[in-house]
């Protein structure tokens, strides 16, 4: 067993060429456990236009396990993630702790299981910069907001602002269909 390091560095979804650093070449690796460690950084989200992730420091230990006939990842991930606020839109920091096991099988057939991987046979490297994109992704909670007294004043009072405009705008919509005419009549029919 050996250990592996790799700082990631570069963009990891970029259609043109896949990232060096997230692919590891299995086919040259013995029978059993090889362990590597990544440290995911702001890198590594730079070049997602839709990501709702935009920086970690997130260090991930793998552990590859190589069979005969498949291999079997088993991810930690330990850090923070830096996503928007729910609420306020500025910047938060959210804890990451993450024990995910993934397996990675050879064949042709396709996999119902989001845990299993099909690879063809003549595969000899595995990219896994998105396996981990996808378990931080996952990872985020629901709705992510800073402690109320954290977040942006002048942002919740804006808010407040709007709600409350809203608010009297649709009471105001009620009030008037009430004294309608047309409305009052249609009503004694009943």
């Amino acid at each position: 067993m050996y250990i592996i390091l790799i700082h990631l560095h570069s963009n990891f979804l970029d259609m043109k060429s896949s990232n060096k650093d997230y692919i590891i070449p299995f086919e040259g690796l013995k029978i059993g456990k090889h362990d590597f460690k990544f440290h995911i950084t702001d890198a590594f989200f730079e070049g997602l236009a839709y990501s709702i992730i935009h920086g970690a420091d997130i260090v991930v230990q793998f552990t590859l396990n190589k069979k005969e006939t498949m291999l079997i990842g088993a991810v930690e991930m330990q850090g923070v993630l830096q996503k928007p606020c729910d609420r306020c839109s500025e910047m938060m920091e959210v804890p990451v702790d993450i024990s995910h096991q993934v397996v990675f099988k050879f064949g042709e057939e396709e996999a119902d299981d989001a845990d299993l991987f099909v690879l063809p046979p003549s595969t000899y490297e595995l990219d896994i910069s998105s396996v981990f994109y996808e378990l931080l992704t996952v990872a985020l909670p629901n709705r992510a907001v800073h402690e109320e007294e954290d977040c942006n004043e002048e942002m919740i009072d804006l808010i407040d602002e709007y709600a409350t405009s809203e608010k009297e705008d649709r009471e105001e919509d009620t009030s008037e269909d009430s004294t309608d005419p047309r409305w009052d009549a249609l009503k004694k029919l009943n």
